[in-house]
């Protein structure tokens, strides 16, 4: 196994292009991963600064192959598809070239590495839109693992409460129960399972919520992330990067 400095320097930094619809809560989950509420910094393929106002870049004018850093953990590279998901071929056609590009190139540190395709749960009951169908049906993103990430979760919670509040249990019963009351929701729903039946399904489903407080939890994505990575360079490569739990890198140096 080479040593993480040896692979930083083969590979660069860790790459990921973030899929998913407007107010998916993708910003957020990216500030929660590298631990700031900074908007990140813009750059360009030469690695030119565009700027740092993301919500000019948001609202459609973007480049899918700019690169999103934030100062607190510039390790990570982030790039946003924001634009297909409205149902433009040009863009579509664009976020599939990217992906086909940026999974072979042999520009080792112009690869990406990963793909999280975000899907918000304050809008569960349509999750699996035309956009969703599109890509799982026709992106095929090589040896590239995308994993599902069902955002704002949390959202569910309160539908939960309500529904256990109806049914006649008090106030801390329905505060209690109502994590777990959600995720009946979501399976009933079943949003992960239309998606595994797609033509190139995500390797695996990782559900947050909280991402805008201290406390959110977002270790679920990383090792989800990590195991579906398969390459052992890869995965030293993401370890390192995260900086969300220190445990998680004492956890992967001692199984292997």
């Amino acid at each position: 196994m080479e040593p993480t400095q040896d692979i930083r320097e083969k590979f660069g930094r860790f790459r990921i292009l973030v899929v998913g619809r407007a107010n998916a809560g993708k910003t957020t989950l990216l500030q929660r991963i590298c631990n700031t509420t900074e908007k990140p910094e813009i750059f360009d393929r030469e690695g030119n600064k565009v700027g740092t106002d993301l919500d000019f870049y948001q609202r459609g004018y973007h480049n899918i192959e700019n690169e999103l850093v934030f100062t607190s953990n510039q390790g990570f590279v982030f790039h946003d598809s924001c634009g297909f998901e409205a149902g433009g071929e040009d863009e579509f056609t664009k976020m599939k070239k990217f992906v086909l590009d940026r999974a072979s190139t042999t520009i080792l540190k112009e690869r990406i590495h990963a793909i999280w395709y975000c899907i918000p749960m304050d809008e569960f009951h349509r999750a699996i839109t035309k956009a969703e169908e599109r890509f799982f049906s026709e992106c095929d993103t090589n040896n590239v693992p995308v994993i599902g990430v069902f955002t704002k979760f949390d959202a569910l919670w309160d539908d939960a409460y309500g529904q256990l509040k109806r049914s006649g249990l008090t106030r801390r019963e329905c505060s209690n129960r109502a994590p777990e009351r959600a995720r009946e929701i979501f399976a009933d729903a079943k949003i992960w399972d239309r998606l595994r039946e797609t033509q190139y399904p995500p390797k695996d489903c990782v559900c947050v919520a909280g991402m805008e407080k201290d406390s959110g939890d977002c270790v679920p994505l990383v090792e989800s992330t990590t195991s579906a990575l398969g390459e052992e360079a890869m995965q030293m490569l993401l370890i390192s990067t995260q900086r969300t739990n220190m445990a998680l890198c004492i956890k992967y140096a001692v199984e292997k």
